[in-house]
């Protein structure tokens, strides 16, 4: 008998790979499944980024391992973006590296720089990987609620202080999946403060920083002056570019921690294939106009679903930024509510309580369904009953 290592053990099941397999059930039983689960964009990637692909393919220096670090071009690339983008000025050469998709990055980066058991902060409700990364890799996370009475975001004054001694990690999300927050400049500047004062790498995760649905652009860590020294910074180009399958990102930032990220890079997987390289720099010179059939597609599927929820008598308003709805349910158990709703209609939404304890009571849902299928959706929710 083959059982698998302690360390995995350990860990709760994957909230996404449980979800799909209770959709295939169902969808087994001939069950018309309309999922709101998995954040994974349905519109096809813009035609401009395909056409460089097509193009690129045919180039034999393609067909061979690519870099670890991801080519100059693709580097100076990135380092351009976040010029255009942010105002940052970074060195492509230490200060960025290609990752295959930025999870690939998150889930490293603890085995890079954590010692056994030493503290990662990790907020919740949250993406599993910052907590589930540093398990695996021996650290201890220790979580940050996440509450509506602070903007969903983490109060780092009520950090313990002898946590924060212990802490060489805090991990970041804005736009925040899975409550479609969004965090200032001015929390950046105090998070950079905490992280300098205790020794901290803070570890800002940003694939939805183009997902922003009304308001100004959403700032980056790397902004606030003299983040550089203490932050690292994780882009992808999943979300903003419909690209999820292609997996592809990069990290930016204190170049200690790329140094360090790419020593454990070259040692457990390979570069970027050098045909999506060359599409993300395709991606970056067509940005931001390219991203804008996709913001107004979210934005008409949020008005539709939380217009919709709300004659239903939930209350809930369209997300500012992130394709997710972040709702409180009736009675306050999102399991129940989940399942019931499963079962009366077929409509699947993710319990809040998989992203973490403070996730209890609500549900998130993804704007990853067509107008049709969310029409669908709202119909079969007019005979719901949340008490059985």
């Amino acid at each position: 008998m083959i059982s698998p290592a302690s360390r995995l053990q350990s860990l709760p099941p994957y909230l996404f790979a449980d979800l799909d397999r209770k959709k295939a059930e169902l969808e087994s039983r001939g069950v018309d499944v309309i999922s709101f689960t998995i954040g994974d964009p349905d519109l096809p990637t813009p035609e401009p980024i395909v056409a460089a692909a097509r193009q690129a393919l045919g180039r034999a220096d393609n067909h061979r391992y690519p870099a670890y670090a991801g080519s100059g071009e693709f580097r100076r690339a990135a380092a351009a973006w976040m010029k255009r983008r942010y105002g940052v000025d970074l060195d492509p050469d230490r200060q960025l590296v290609a990752l295959i998709g930025s999870k690939e990055g998150i889930a490293h980066l603890p085995f890079a720089l954590l010692e056994p058991g030493q503290v990662a902060l990790c907020p919740e409700p949250g993406y599993p990987v910052y907590a589930n990364a540093t398990l695996l890799a021996g650290g201890r996370p220790v979580f940050l609620p996440l509450r509506p009475e602070n903007d969903f975001l983490p109060d780092l004054d009520a950090v313990d202080p002898g946590i924060a001694r212990q802490a060489r990690l805090l991990w970041l999300n804005y736009p925040n999946n899975p409550t479609g927050a969004v965090a200032g400049l001015d929390f950046f500047a105090r998070a950079v403060d905490f992280c300098r004062r205790h020794d901290i790498l803070l570890c800002s995760d940003a694939a939805y920083s183009e997902v922003v649905l009304s308001g100004e652009p959403a700032p980056g860590v790397l902004q606030v002056p003299g983040a550089e020294d203490t932050a690292i910074e994780f882009h992808s180009l999943s979300k903003t570019f419909n690209m999820t399958g292609w997996r592809v990102g990069f990290a930016a930032g204190n170049a200690g921690a790329v140094a360090a990220l790419l020593g454990f890079k070259t040692n457990v997987d390979s570069g970027v294939f050098g045909v999506v390289q060359q599409a993300a720099e395709a991606a970056w010179r067509a940005w931001p106009e390219i991203v804008e059939p996709t913001l107004a597609e979210y934005r008409r599927r949020a008005r539709l679903l939380a217009e919709g929820l709300r004659r239903l008598g939930l209350e809930v308003q369209p997300p500012r930024a992130t394709f997710y709805l972040w709702l409180e349910v009736p009675g306050g158990d999102d399991v129940a509510f989940t399942e019931r709703l499963l079962e009366q209609t077929g409509v699947l939404v993710t319990p809040g309580s998989g992203f973490g304890p403070s996730g209890r009571g609500f549900v998130r849902l993804c704007l990853t369904q067509p107008l049709e299928r969310i029409d669908q959706a709202l119909d079969r929710l007019a005979g719901f009953s949340p008490d059985g």
